[in-house]
């Protein structure tokens, strides 16, 4: 082989294997995750915090005021609920509900559940019921959530005494009617957190009896 055809030969084999070796490494760098310095990165993601609002409400309640839902019972198959500051107070889950009126006391100031009870309306004793009323200490309030009936043993002495705490549909109450209500001890108004609806065979949702009914929101803690 002429000298200059070997200095050809090897040129060519040195452009082979440098051009061997590029195509390597730029192979190895297409395959490499590529890091943004943090500059470019921007600011490390933060952590979305989900805000639980008490009892479910749509808005969390402002400052000195309670959060609060009832739900009345649904025919005579489902109870009914109360709920306050997020702490549930009766409930079917609970098994602590009962055949018509459904009934918690509350502080109003401090917002601690104090006491709470069921009367049977249909066949019970409308005078523990009387009594129950009478003893409701000044400063309560008083949540009430009807299930079943919660009417046919509703008496004068009874209505008056939901009057007196706030109700606007205690003269009126029925049988099987739906009824949620809270109020207070020592109200001196009519109370603006109330729903009632009357049991009517041509409008009723469930065979016998109105549909359910639901009340939240919030109500002001009492300041001495």
């Amino acid at each position: 082989m002429r000298p200059s055809g070997l200095f050809r030969f090897l040129a060519f084999i040195f452009v082979l294997i440098t051009s061997l070796i590029f195509i390597r490494s730029y192979m190895s760098i297409g395959m490499k995750t590529i890091r943004l310095p943090r500059w470019l990165a921007g600011p490390p993601s933060k952590k979305i915090e989900v805000v639980k609002i008490k009892c479910g409400l749509s808005k969390p309640c402002p400052d000195n005021f309670f959060a609060f839902k009832i739900l009345s019972g649904a025919a005579n198959v489902v109870g009914p609920s109360m709920c306050f500051e997020g702490h549930m107070i009766m409930s079917p889950v609970k098994d602590n509900v009962g055949r018509g009126l459904n009934i918690a006391l509350v502080n109003g100031t401090t917002g601690k559940v104090v006491r709470q009870a069921s009367f049977d309306m249909y066949s019970g004793d409308p005078t523990l019921l009387v009594k129950f009323l009478k003893a409701i200490p000044e400063g309560m309030l008083v949540l009430v959530a009807s299930f079943d009936d919660p009417g046919t043993k509703m008496n004068d002495e009874l209505r008056k005494l939901f009057s007196n705490l706030g109700s606007s549909y205690a003269g009126q109450l029925g049988f099987r009617d739906s009824w949620i209500f809270l109020g207070a001890r020592d109200i001196s108004n009519k109370s603006p957190f109330e729903q009632y609806l009357k049991n009517t065979p041509n409008t009723n949702k469930y065979e016998g009896w109105p549909e359910l009914l639901e009340l939240e929101g919030c109500v002001p803690r009492k300041v001495f």
